[in-house]
């Protein structure tokens, strides 16, 4: 499966194509809000307003690959929160009306498949249109979906995605809950410190996949594969299986994102992984970039993409060099410890 044009909305300046700095936006407390682009030309006025942000950042990103791409033959996206704002803001109406007349919008936008069915209707796809909220697995099992497809001759191409936003209500549980920090940290400084919590991020990841390549030099999503509730060493022999079904060593990986976040339960993980693989492999983080969230892994991937086209990215991203550009990246993320996955990607010889 291939990778035929990407857009990201991030907490960084990313679109329309790539990182639009040489080095991070430096973000403070533990929020890490999206840089919204100018909608003008993307969304009609008259629906923006009505558009909560999750939606709005959605479609956007959405129609700046569809417009240009009538023949998509659908829609799959990947959400675990995905409107819950709206949702919420629905239920205090009923609570402030006494269950009287209430205004339709807050409802229409409150459940997850509200982003897939709004591109769906703006620009008359009537192909196949599903939304997969899975909690931090959502944006995989959106991508395995389009596998599927592809494997079963009925489909081309397909608009692939993700969109998650900082939710008040989600947010203050999970602060009580010790998701992320209490005490002051900057982006520049989140993964040096250690402490027990990350940052909460945001954002929306399209892509335009295709089953066979159309073009030279597009990047290929080799395999994807995750797990759930596993001990150390069972991921590590979940990971041996994989690079083993895909005919590969562990030398022959050149590039590794790993999803540090700050929180130091969390990063053992990671460490653990980046164990295994020798030390010449480039290793790149993210999560520093665009904070943590269920479907952070989107993120990943744009900026996996990036890489492989030797597109510059952010110093700061930059964990270790290696003596030539990867031409093989594999992404490594899990959310809470629990959900775990591995996206393995390539891009032709230069």
């Amino acid at each position: 499966m291939y990778i035929k044009e990407s857009i990201c909305i991030s907490p960084q300046e990313t679109f329309p194509s790539r990182f639009a700095t040489e080095t991070l936006i430096e973000h403070q407390g533990n929020k890490y809000f999206a840089v919204e682009p100018s909608y003008e030309g993307l969304i009609p006025m008259g629906a923006l307003r009505r558009m909560g942000k999750a939606v709005r950042m959605g479609v956007a990103a959405g129609t700046s690959l569809l417009r240009n791409e009538p023949d998509t033959d659908g829609i799959i996206i990947g959400t675990a929160n995905g409107g819950l704002e709206d949702c919420i803001k629905f239920l205090n109406q009923i609570v402030d009306y006494n269950e009287g007349t209430l205004t339709p919008t807050n409802f229409v936008q409150s459940t997850p498949n509200a982003l897939a069915g709004q591109l769906a209707l703006i620009h008359k796809n009537h192909g196949y249109n599903i939304t997969h909220s899975h909690g931090g697995l959502s944006f995989e099992n959106a991508v395995i979906d389009a596998f599927l497809q592809f494997e079963q001759q009925e489909t081309r191409q397909l608009l692939v995605g993700s969109i998650e936003e900082i939710s008040e209500y989600n947010y203050a549980i999970d602060l009580k809950s010790g998701l992320y920090k209490e005490e002051m940290t900057t982006s520049k400084t989140l993964l040096s410190s250690n402490t027990k919590g990350t940052v909460c991020g945001e954002g929306a990841a399209m892509f335009l996949f295709e089953k066979e390549s159309s073009r030279q030099g597009q990047i290929r999503i080799a395999d994807l594969s995750h797990t759930s509730y596993a001990r150390p060493e069972r991921l590590h022999q979940h990971l041996n299986r994989f690079l083993e079904r895909n005919g590969l060593n562990f030398s022959d990986i050149e590039g590794l994102i790993l999803g540090y976040n700050g929180d130091e339960k969390a990063n053992a993980w990671y460490d653990g992984v980046k164990s295994a693989f020798p030390e010449t492999v480039a290793l790149y983080t993210f999560k520093n970039a665009c904070g943590e969230y269920p479907t952070a892994s989107s993120f990943a991937l744009w900026m996996a993409q990036q890489i492989l086209q030797g597109n510059p990215i952010p110093d700061e991203l930059i964990l270790r060099e290696s003596e030539i550009s990867p031409r093989k990246i594999l992404i490594y993320n899990h959310y809470r410890g629990i959900q775990h996955s591995f996206i393995l990607l390539d891009a032709p010889s230069r």
